[in-house]
């Protein structure tokens, strides 16, 4: 067997633990992680809170969500949605060996 191309993204507890520090389960919230055209390399992320659609692909883990729309998951196979708390501030971040390039924002990629 070759590998697994379309694994789902996985997240880590500290993106989950946020999640519950902002109390988005509380107010039937996920984290939408989304990918969209634009951006400076082609492509690039949403992230935000969202009621999660019927559709999406949902990660759980103690009551708390992370969703992932059809369209965006194969962009996210295998891809690591984190949470990063930097001098530049606390943010989620995504690495993603999809992404050939990225810029140094952290928000655009292309493939």
């Amino acid at each position: 067997m070759g590998p697994a191309m379309n694994l789902p993204p996985k997240v880590t507890d500290r993106a989950f633990e946020r999640l519950a520090e902002i109390g988005a389960n509380a107010q039937g919230q996920a984290l939408r992680v989304a990918v969209e055209g634009g951006g400076c390399s082609g492509f690039q992320y949403e992230i935000k809170l969202d009621a999660p659609a019927q559709d999406d692909l949902v990660l759980e883990r103690a009551g708390e969500r992370v969703v992932v729309d059809q369209v965006s998951l194969p962009f996210l196979a295998n891809a690591v949605i984190d949470f990063s708390e930097e001098l530049i501030g606390a943010r989620f971040v995504i690495d993603n060996p999809n992404a050939t390039s990225s810029c140094g924002c952290g928000t655009s990629f292309s493939i």
